[in-house]
């Protein structure tokens, strides 16, 4: 079972993973607040349908999801699976969106942000991209890490080292899911950020490097669909295979809650 910091008649459960059910504007407040508060750090994870179906087979993983301070829906999937469970989900909440809103907030706030990740020259890309629209934005550092940094005791306490003397007050991970979000929780306490989320291939889409999937495909489900189209051969697996069994888990837990009823 897992067991989260927010109010349980505030989550709906799908596949075993309890989701926030608040507006997109109740998520900004919520993380500015976390700001304010300073202590203790917190995480936040935006799972879709390939979070979920991870999480069915991936123990750490799944730890990870246990102890997050907020879990929010980042695909229109969960949505429509939220209704046919019949507890409807108030709105999707995407890592992208909330990266670029958070940006925003920030520039008016006046609060620090750290980039960590996305593919190479992209978070500096996007970091100069952000500060052309804001120009009173302070984002205090960019790190890409060289591949497999996550199995380098010596590279980890340097990254822990860089974000400590910048003093980030929000640290945005992208480094693609299971991987941002094993190191956030493994690392969130030492470095002692406010707020950390991982936000996947955000960077990349804010630099122009990948073009992100039309607003209408976006409402209408489709960006799976859209990103499947830009990176056939890498991603045709994850959705055409893997993400599918989803509907069948979310068939088998509304079948359980007809047959309790």
């Amino acid at each position: 079972m897992y067991l989260y910091s927010y109010k349980m008649d505030e989550t709906v459960t799908i596949a075993n993973v309890r989701i926030a059910n608040k507006s997109f504007n109740e998520v900004v407040e919520t993380i500015i607040r976390w700001i304010d508060d300073r202590d203790p750090p917190r995480y936040v994870v935006t799972p879709n349908v390939d979070h979920i179906m991870k999480l069915q087979v991936d123990k750490e993983f799944r730890d990870v999801y246990q102890q997050a301070d907020l879990i929010l829906p980042d695909g229109m999937p969960l949505i429509w699976a939220s209704k046919i469970l019949g507890s409807p989900l108030i709105e999707k909440v995407s890592g992208s969106d909330l990266f670029v809103k958070l940006c925003e907030r920030a520039s008016e706030g006046g609060f620090r942000l750290f980039f960590l990740g996305g593919n190479p020259g992209d978070a500096k890309k996007a970091k100069e991209v952000l500060m052309r629209k804001y120009p009173l934005l302070k984002i205090v550092g960019v790190y890409c890490p060289p591949f497999g940094f996550e199995r380098d005791e010596c590279e980890n306490s340097n990254i822990e080292q860089i974000i400590r003397k910048a003093e980030p007050d929000i640290l945005f991970v992208g480094l693609g899911a299971p991987k941002q979000e094993k190191w956030i929780h493994a690392h969130y306490r030492a470095i002692g950020v406010p707020v950390s989320i991982g936000i996947g291939i955000s960077f990349s889409y804010v630099a122009g490097a990948i073009r992100r999937a039309p607003l209408w495909m976006q409402k209408i489900g489709l960006e799976w669909f859209w990103r499947l189209l830009m990176e056939p051969k890498r991603l045709w697996k994850r959705y055409l295979v893997d993400d599918i069994k989803f509907f069948n888990l979310v068939l088998k837990q509304k079948f359980r809650q007809t047959f309790l009823i």
